[in-house]
């Protein structure tokens, strides 16, 4: 992104491709979040030797994803 605003590309790619990637890290946060819940409804977390995450720190991921 810095590269192509240094390179002086056109202001349409560039929103373009930070709309792309804003959508990918909005993916991934959800991904975390649904195993994250997926680990601590089913116990994984613990078969896995971790603690699994409270319902305080879930809802706080899913928040920061807001």
């Amino acid at each position: 992104m810095i590269s192509m605003i240094e390179q002086g590309r056109d202001c349409k790619d560039v929103v373009t491709q930070l709309a792309a990637v804003s959508r990918a890290l909005d993916k991934a946060g959800f991904k975390i979040v649904a195993t994250g819940l997926r680990e601590c409804l089913t116990g994984e977390a613990a078969e896995k030797g971790k603690e699994p995450m409270t319902e305080a720190e879930l809802e706080k991921l899913f928040l920061a994803l807001a």
